[in-house]
């Protein structure tokens, strides 16, 4: 049994006695492809770098639940349309995440062929709040994997206590981890061929937390970068570039070309750096969040 990654990064498994030909990617051509890429793409491959323990479908709706940790992996993704009316979409969406004591968020993105303006104005006009805008940063991989001083990087497929101290969210829960990791084992999210999870950090002074931690998920020809967090007495030093080039190293080798990462409009610093470091800004995403009951028009 084979499995093949598509270019759209969706993972399919082949007999291969029924496989008449095939062609193996060598890694040079890797270094040289571009990040370009449609809006439909990224948004899949960002959707399973933050897998749910829990889907379901509503037409061309994915909605996605793991226990309120991180909106990315407790919202909508409305990659097509319902098989419904919105309003009866928007209802069943709220029982679906009621049910589980979530509130109901339908994540958009706009600013990009394919993106949803249309949805974002629906929403809006039916009482559902935006609370986070964030951008969708594209780059090539190679630049950044060939900056020097990785050497002191640790590299690990787990989030030892060590990274989880460093972690911004503070308190991971068994079900945080278990997203972090990949969710290997979601219900209704796959078959366990997830991606390929990397976190990296960089040591402290002895018994406290690390310096630097990241976190990367490769997935296909993308390499997605999270959870870049330094010490605040060690920040303006590298840290960030050198945890991102380590990880970088580790997604090119595993044939990925291409980066991404999501950041917040009002985080000027991080943009900073990453505008340094070769990335812009693809599309913009949105969480809307359902309107208070009684509100909606």
């Amino acid at each position: 049994m084979l499995v093949i990654t598509r270019r759209d990064g969706e993972r399919v498994r082949v007999d291969a006695p029924s496989l008449v030909a095939g062609k193996v990617v060598p890694a040079a051509p890797a270094r040289r492809r571009g990040p370009a890429a449609g809006y439909e793409e990224l948004a899949r491959a960002a959707a399973r770098a933050w897998r749910p323990l829990e889907t379901a479908r509503l037409g061309g709706w994915e909605l996605r639940a793991a226990a309120g940790f991180t909106r990315r992996a407790n919202s909508v993704l409305p990659l097509g349309t319902p098989d419904m009316p919105l309003d009866r979409a928007l209802d069943a969406v709220r029982r679906w995440y009621g049910e589980r004591g979530l509130p109901a968020y339908v994540q958009t993105a706009t600013g990009a062929q394919g993106t949803q303006e249309a949805l974002c104005a629906e929403l809006e006009r039916r009482g559902w709040v935006r609370e986070v805008t964030a951008g969708l940063w594209v780059g090539a991989l190679a630049p950044l994997a060939d900056r020097a001083g990785t050497e002191g990087v640790v590299l690990s497929r787990e989030a030892d206590e060590g990274w989880l101290a460093r972690y911004g969210r503070k308190g991971a829960s068994e079900v945080a981890l278990k997203v972090l990791g990949g969710a290997p084992d979601a219900e209704g999210a796959g078959d366990g061929d997830g991606p390929s999870v990397w976190f990296a950090a960089v040591p402290g002074t002895a018994g406290e937390a690390p310096a630097a931690i990241g976190r990367c998920v490769v997935d296909g020809r993308w390499a997605g970068f999270a959870a870049v967090e330094v010490d605040p007495a060690r920040r303006r030093q590298g840290l960030a570039t050198v945890v991102m080039a380590a990880l970088a190293r580790r997604a090119l080798a595993e044939g990925a070309s291409a980066a991404w990462l999501q950041v917040e409009e009002d985080n000027a610093g991080a943009r900073a750096l990453y505008t340094g470091l070769g990335f812009t800004e693809h599309h913009v995403y949105h969480h809307y969040r359902e309107p208070a009951s009684g509100s909606s028009s």
